[in-house]
């Protein structure tokens, strides 16, 4: 089957809003032009399912290129906050990728969308999304889909990170540092480290409902806070409170023994030129911060992507021939391959 095939235009309905607490830039995304065309995809394609380890079923899609031009690292990308695996970016990225021959799965993980219902245990359902979803619980589903991705034969894997996802593939490897991760890819993700503290009194409300067992209870953001979605539940603003330091700094800019001191497998990042969280001068913060710690990764790459916005609109193949010439370098007998010390 071919995946929005159906799919003409997409407009944006607000400005873009960021949602800053503990280790999150959260970004509500929309098209910032519209898209004339998604256009069909040329090799197989086919909607693809796992299950973590606490029995949480994401969906996903899968694009293939032909067996014959198939590469042997397989790349898995991360949705960021509010939307899900069959954004129409995202989709045309993964068959751009399959069209350079890199088999390439965006999966959907529990905080898909602003809000889900992602599984149900002892009779209670148990909410995801931006809204509801436990963001520390996530790395649960980013191990489930490079499960998925060896056990069709891609022993090796890139992972993606993009916006708000790029947060948990940081924190999937600063814990993890999975061999079978060849690099990572920073795609409009958090660079800056974030500062700003827990609001005193979402976060007391937030411990208290928690304690007696009502994580899911919505909090309203206060009306200074405008730009930040108007709601999130206490448990989400908990566990995003409770970040370790090293991934609210994962650059370590200013923090020492940050989360990208644990991984040793090459980096990409990369913003658009337009409308997008971070520019050159993030960039080249990250190439700086990396290169004054001691440990980390082996190489740094960092490319701006020239017309795109944040979702990359109308630049998808770009992004997907950014991503390939960087992979491609992953191939070579020389290079470091996993992101395991």
């Amino acid at each position: 089957m071919k995946l929005g095939e159906s799919i003409t235009r997409c407009r944006r309905s607000a400005i873009a809003g960021v949602f800053a607490v503990g280790t999150m830039s959260l970004i509500v995304q929309g098209c910032t032009r519209p898209l004339d065309k998604v256009r069909s995809g040329k090799f197989p394609e086919e909607l693809v399912f796992v299950q973590s380890k606490d029995q949480i079923v994401d969906a996903g899609a899968m694009f293939t290129p032909p067996k014959d031009s198939i590469k042997p690292i397989g790349v898995i990308w991360i949705h960021g906050w509010g939307v899900n695996f069959y954004q129409p970016g995202y989709v045309m990225v993964g068959r751009a990728l399959a069209e350079r021959g890199y088999a390439t799965i965006i999966g959907n993980t529990r905080m898909h969308d602003i809000g889900n219902v992602a599984g149900e245990r002892w009779g209670k359902r148990i909410r995801g999304g931006g809204y509801w979803g436990v963001t520390s619980e996530e790395s649960r589903d980013i191990a489930a889909w490079i499960d998925f991705a060896s056990d069709r034969g891609f022993k090796k894997v890139v992972l993606v990170g993009h916006s708000a996802g790029w947060v948990e593939v940081a924190r999937y490897e600063m814990d993890t540092q999975d061999p079978r991760v060849v690099g990572l890819v920073l795609a409009s993700g958090a660079v800056r480290p974030d500062t700003q503290q827990p609001d005193s009194q979402m976060l007391a409300q937030s411990i208290r409902l928690v304690a007696q067992g009502r994580g899911d209870d919505l909090l309203r953001f206060p009306e200074q806070h405008r730009k930040y979605p108007s709601f999130v539940s206490a448990a989400t603003y908990l566990d995003i409170a409770r970040a370790p330091a090293a991934l609210k700094d994962f650059f370590g800019v200013r923090t020492p023994n940050p989360g990208v001191t644990r991984v040793h497998c090459p980096l990409l990042g990369f913003f658009a030129s337009k409308d997008d969280v971070g520019d050159e001068a993030d960039l080249e913060l990250l190439r700086s911060s990396v290169q004054r710690h001691r440990t980390g990764p082996p190489r740094v790459t960092t490319v701006m992507i020239e017309g795109g916005d944040h979702m990359y609109t109308g630049e998808e193949a770009q992004v997907a021939q950014t991503i390939t010439s960087w992979a491609d370098g992953l191939l070579k007998p020389d290079s470091s391959d996993s992101c395991a010390g």
